[in-house]
C-alpha cells in the first residue's frame, strides 16, 4: 500500500470510528446496530486486559436493562459459573461476589477470578435483587468442558438427593474414569493409543439414562427442580464431551479445538433452549476470546479446517447474531509464561507494521468503535487480510509474530470492533510477587 493510499484510509476509519470518551451516549451506535438480536458475542483480544473485561461488563448492562437480555453466558466451566449464577439469582446463602468466584481454582483464576469480574458480578445481584418479585433474573452460564471431574461430581451429587440407586448406576460408570486420579492428559494418552480401553461408552450411557428420567426429576417441584435438573444434565453432557475432548488432544489441534467449540456452542443452544420454556424467547451476551466468536471462515485458522462458536452460531440463528471484537495497539496485560504458571504483569509489545492494531493506532483515537457493517471507504479499506493480534491465558512476546498473530479479513470477522490503543492487565482478586508493578517483565504459545 502507497502512503497516499495509507493515508487515505487512516482518514476515512478518522471519519467513520465512533470516539470512546466515557460518557453515558458511548455505546449508542451499537446498541443500534444489534437492534432486536438474540444472541450478541462479545469478544476479547487477550484474557487478561482490563478494558476488554469493563466495557464488555458495560455494553451488556446495557443488553440487560434496554433490550431485556436474559442471560451471561462465559468461556469458562459450567459447574464454577453455575456456583455464580446462583449467587446472582439470590438462590444460594453465598454473601459476596468474591465468594461467589472461589469455585475458579484450576488455571487460569485470574480470567475470572479478577476486579473486574467482582465488580459486574456485584451489579448483576443488584440488579436482579431489584426486580419485582416473579421479574426474570438474569443469570451467569459457563459453556467450556475442561471441568470434566467436577461435573462427574456434581452429577453424582444431584442424583444422591433425587435417586440413590441412579446415583450408585453413575458411580459405577464413571469409575471407569477414575484410574487415572484427575489427570484428564494422562486418560486421553492411555485411551488414544490403546493402552486403556475407552470411557466413551459409559458417558453416552450416563447421559442417555438422564435424559430418559426428565420428567420424573425435573417435574417434581417447579421451576427449582426444572433448573437443578437443567444443571446435572448439562454437567452429564459436559462429561461426554470432556471425555472426547482429551481422547482426541493426541489426534490433532484442529480435532480437539473443534470438538471444544462445537460443545460450546450446544451448550449455548441448549441454555437458549431452557430459557425459552420459562417465558419470553431467551437474549444471550457470550463472552469469550475473539478467536473464538469471530467468524473463524475470515481467518487462517479456518482455511485450516478449525470451525469456532462464532461460525455456528451465526450459521444457525443468521441476522439474530451480532459478533463483536476487541483490539489494543500496546499496553500491558496479566497472562502467564507457560501453562499452570502464576499470572505475571506483562508489557505488551506495539502492534507489527502490517497489522490491523497498528492500522488503528494510526487513527489516532485512544478508543472508538468501528461498525463493520457499513459500506464506506473504511470498511472497504479493511477487507484486504491483514495480520491481527491474539493473547490468550500465555504470552510470549520474543516469539510473537509465530505465536500470537494470525491474518484475518475483519468485516468478515466481526460486525463491529473497539479499538483500545492503550490498555493494561487485569488485577487478580489472588495477589502474587509477579504482579509488582514497578517491574515489567516480558515473557510465552498463546491459549484461548
Amino acid at each position: 500500500m502507497s502512503d497516499a493510499t495509507a493515508t487515505q484510509l487512516t482518514d476515512a476509519l478518522h471519519e467513520a470510528a465512533h470516539p470512546l470518551t466515557g460518557t453515558a451516549q458511548d455505546y449508542d451506535p451499537l446498541m443500534d446496530l444489534i437492534g432486536n438480536a438474540r444472541f450478541v458475542l462479545i469478544g476479547e483480544a487477550s484474557h487478561g486486559t482490563h478494558e476488554f473485561y469493563e466495557q464488555r461488563a458495560e455494553i451488556t448492562k446495557r443488553l440487560i436493562q434496554e433490550k431485556g437480555f436474559t442471560a451471561i453466558a462465559v468461556e469458562a466451566d459450567w459447574p464454577d459459573a453455575y456456583r455464580v449464577n446462583r449467587y446472582v439469582r439470590g438462590i444460594n446463602d453465598i454473601p459476596t461476589p468474591a465468594e461467589a468466584l472461589v469455585g475458579f481454582e484450576d488455571f487460569p483464576a485470574w480470567m475470572w477470578r479478577n476486579t473486574d469480574v467482582v465488580n459486574f458480578i456485584g451489579w448483576l445481584r443488584q440488579n436482579n435483587d431489584a426486580l419485582p418479585q416473579n421479574g426474570n433474573k438474569v443469570g451467569f452460564y459457563g459453556l467450556d468442558l475442561y471441568s470434566m471431574y467436577t461435573s462427574i461430581s456434581e452429577v453424582i451429587a444431584y442424583l444422591d438427593k433425587v435417586d440413590p440407586e441412579a446415583a450408585q448406576q453413575a458411580r459405577r460408570r464413571y469409575s471407569c474414569l477414575e484410574h487415572f486420579e484427575k489427570d484428564t492428559k494422562a486418560y486421553g494418552y492411555a485411551a488414544a493409543f490403546g493402552m486403556s480401553e475407552s470411557c466413551e461408552k459409559e458417558v453416552i450411557n450416563q447421559l442417555i439414562e438422564l435424559q430418559r428420567r426428565i420428567t420424573e426429576y425435573a417435574g417434581r417441584d417447579g421451576q427449582v427442580a426444572e433448573d437443578e435438573f437443567f444443571y446435572a444434565q448439562q454437567n452429564a453432557r459436559l462429561v461426554k464431551n470432556a471425555e472426547e475432548y482429551y481422547r482426541s488432544m493426541f489426534q490433532g489441534q484442529v480435532l480437539s479445538w473443534n470438538i471444544r467449540d462445537r460443545h460450546m456452542a450446544e451448550t449455548l443452544d441448549h441454555l437458549a433452549t431452557h430459557l425459552d420454556k420459562q417465558g419470553n424467547r431467551s437474549k444471550i451476551v457470550v463472552w469469550a476470546h475473539n478467536s473464538h466468536l469471530g467468524y473463524v471462515r475470515a481467518t487462517d485458522m479456518g482455511i485450516a479446517g478449525e470451525l469456532n462458536v462464532g461460525q455456528l452460531v451465526r450459521d444457525k440463528y443468521g441476522d439474530d447474531t451480532v459478533l463483536v471484537g476487541f483490539t489494543t495497539y500496546t499496553g500491558t496485560v496479566t497472562p502467564a509464561s507457560l501453562w499452570g504458571g502464576v499470572p505475571e504483569l506483562k508489557q505488551v509489545r506495539p502492534a507489527l507494521s502490517n497489522s490491523y492494531e497498528a492500522l488503528f493506532h494510526e487513527v489516532g483515537l485512544p478508543q472508538f468503535l468501528l461498525n463493520l457493517r457499513q459500506e464506506n471507504q473504511a470498511v472497504t479499506g479493511l477487507e484486504k487480510p491483514r495480520l491481527e493480534r491474539a493473547i490468550g491465558v500465555i504470552y510470549q512476546p520474543e516469539t510473537e509474530r509465530q505465536s500470537h498473530y494470525f491474518y484475518a479479513r475483519l468485516p468478515d470477522q466481526f460486525d463491529a470492533v473497539i479499538h483500545i490503543d492503550d490498555s493494561r492487565g487485569v488485577q487478580p482478586l489472588d495477589r502474587t510477587s509477579h504482579l509488582d508493578t514497578t517491574d515489567l517483565p516480558e515473557t510465552f504459545p498463546f491459549a484461548v
